[in-house]
């Protein structure tokens, strides 16, 4: 449900303990290097670089998870249970704390996709968030 601080709440968690807070906004047309960074061609240089993605954060909020297609959901696999982002062969460790908080939609909504399994196993517990009050 919208409304219910829960982008507050995460953020809040991040503040409390000194901690970098990054919110992805899963979209259908979003790409996993949009999630986990990509590398960069420097003209100057004439050599690419990595330019880390908003996973690189201590906690991360991804809105509507369920709004994205599998293939950008599964650029989390290796972030939420190593730690880590592979990126065109180099391995980057991600900053400790690493914690994920997701929203999802509810399934019968147009436009979302079921997540993989391999992904729920990720997540320590689901809670539904209802309106106070109703």
């Amino acid at each position: 449900m919208p409304g219910v601080a829960k982008t507050l709440t995460a953020k809040l968690i991040a503040k409390t303990i000194n901690s970098e807070f990054k919110r992805i906004q899963f979209t259908p047309d979003l790409m996993p290097s949009d999630v986990t960074g990509s590398a960069i061609l420097d003209l100057k240089t004439n050599e690419f670089e990595f330019k880390k993605g908003p996973i690189f954060g201590n906690i991360v909020l991804i809105d509507e998870i369920n709004r994205a297609p599998a293939k950008t959901q599964s650029a989390l696999f290796e972030c939420m249970s190593e730690n880590q982002v592979t990126v065109d062969g180099h391995t980057y460790p991600l900053t400790r704390p690493f914690l994920v908080f997701a929203t999802q939609n509810p399934i019968e909504h147009e436009g979302t996709y079921r997540l993989p399994e391999a992904q729920l196993d990720r997540f320590l517990f689901k809670i539904d968030v209802h309106i106070p009050g109703i």
